[in-house]
């Protein structure tokens, strides 16, 4: 099997973990870009004996590390950028390795070039990061109604507040206008046939909110060829996915606003 075949149907899910932990579709594709670039330079770094999606990964926290190659190399990074490699980056690495691309503790201990027991801790200051997280009100787009319950069930189990639920993108907008939310968790295929990305649009032309998309879907938002989601949730979903999500669009968008 040659690299390209080897690596190009993990690369969604790279560019979804990048996506998440710089905060943006644009910091998140320029690292996996590195990523390639990397890999053209020194075929090597992915060898068949090995786990593709771990030696990407595992390129990908390297480079990370490395804070001199830092996105487009033309221009300094934003004050987004720079918070992101404070103290708190690596244990919100480790937690999204597991929670969020389901990595096991020796997996991302072999991506983040530390031990069993590190990880653990990481994983641990994360949470205690996270708990610590000024808690969000919470508007829900989603068509299905068990699914719409399971998301409020476990967004208001982590401390956060539901404004409404929407099922279509009339709704959505008329939600909006009765109550500003926070945050927003939108499924992108609605029950009319409308789009809850159209949906979102319209409402970002109003208001200024993180936003979070599900999907079952997650390849086709992930190709870095066009305006894509930064922060996205694949169905069907696992309590510790929306939790890592939705901690690190609540992570940046605290930062945006201090």
């Amino acid at each position: 099997m040659s690299i390209v075949e080897n690596i190009k149907p993990n690369l969604p899910y790279l560019r979804r973990y990048a996506r998440a932990l710089t905060g943006t579709q644009e910091s998140g594709d320029t690292y996996v870009a590195n990523v390639l670039e990397a890999i053209i330079t020194d075929p090597s770094q992915i060898d068949e004996k090995r786990n593709a999606k771990l030696a990407l990964f595992h390129i990908f926290s390297r480079i990370w590390a490395s804070l001199d190659v830092n996105l487009e190399h033309d221009r300094a990074p934003t004050p987004a950028e720079r918070n992101v490699t404070g103290l708190s980056a690596l244990p919100r690495q480790a937690f999204l390795l597991t929670s969020l691309e389901g990595f096991d503790t020796a997996e991302a201990a072999e991506i983040l070039e530390c031990s069993k027991d590190e990880i653990a801790t990481l994983i641990q200051q994360a949470g205690e990061e996270i708990a610590s997280q000024v808690a969000t009100s919470i508007l829900i787009i989603e068509d299905e109604p068990l699914i719409a319950m399971d998301i409020e069930q476990l967004v208001t189990d982590i401390g956060h507040e539901v404004t409404g639920i929407a099922r279509t993108h009339t709704e959505a907008v008329a939600e909006i206008a009765k109550r500003k939310p926070g945050m927003i968790l939108a499924d992108i295929q609605l029950a009319d046939g409308s789009s809850g990305i159209d949906a979102v649009n319209e409402i970002l032309d109003r208001i200024n909110v993180p936003v979070i998309f599900i999907t079952a879907y997650p390849e086709r938002l992930l190709t870095g060829e066009r305006p894509e989601p930064a922060f996205l949730i694949t169905k069907p979903f696992r309590p510790e996915t929306v939790k890592a999500v939705i901690s690190q669009a609540l992570f940046f968008d605290q930062r945006a606003g201090s």
